[in-house]
């Protein structure tokens, strides 16, 4: 599985999203231009020391990842779309694709990509998810189809290992 993240402008969101992919096994994409640094200290804090467990691409453009992945199924997460992403079946080898945080996707992508666009579906008032919440929601239901066939379950994932 794969997640690109057109874009991004937030280090904090893609450090979180990074450490996802790191307990997941699920590739990262960074489409240019980013909002930061790769070296800034808010990414790495977020993703903590998970950096070395993630398999990060950088590409400079989003067709430069349509053409490279050509055949693979893309989905791209909007508050635009008109399906409910839990009511896709996603293969083990799809690409989730989510826009800046300030702006999303860009509308001239979502329109040619109609068909595969998906929600989150939310409160009528609220605008949207923080862009790290939404990858997970997103990545773990692809992840549940796939019957986490890349994971072992005997991690918690549910706060690291503290004891209560």
């Amino acid at each position: 599985m794969h997640i690109v993240l057109v874009e991004p402008e937030i280090p904090g969101n893609t450090g979180n999203i990074a450490r996802l992919c790191a307990g997941t096994g699920i590739e990262l994409h960074l489409v240019r231009p980013l909002g930061f640094s790769t070296d800034d200290k808010y990414l790495k804090r977020a993703g903590l020391d998970y950096w070395h467990l993630v398999k990060v691409h950088y590409h400079d453009s989003f067709d430069e990842v349509q053409v490279k992945y050509e055949g693979h199924p893309f989905y791209f997460c909007t508050t635009k779309a008109a399906q409910i992403y839990s009511d896709i079946a996603y293969t083990s080898d799809v690409f989730l694709v989510f826009g800046k945080e300030t702006a999303g996707l860009p509308e001239s992508l979502l329109a040619a990509n109609e068909a595969h666009t998906i929600r989150i579906p939310m409160h009528a008032g609220a605008r949207s998810l923080n862009l790290s919440n939404a990858v997970a929601v997103v990545a773990y239901e692809a992840l549940r189809q796939n019957a986490f066939v890349e994971l072992s379950l005997a991690g918690t994932g549910c706060g690291g290992s503290h004891k209560i």
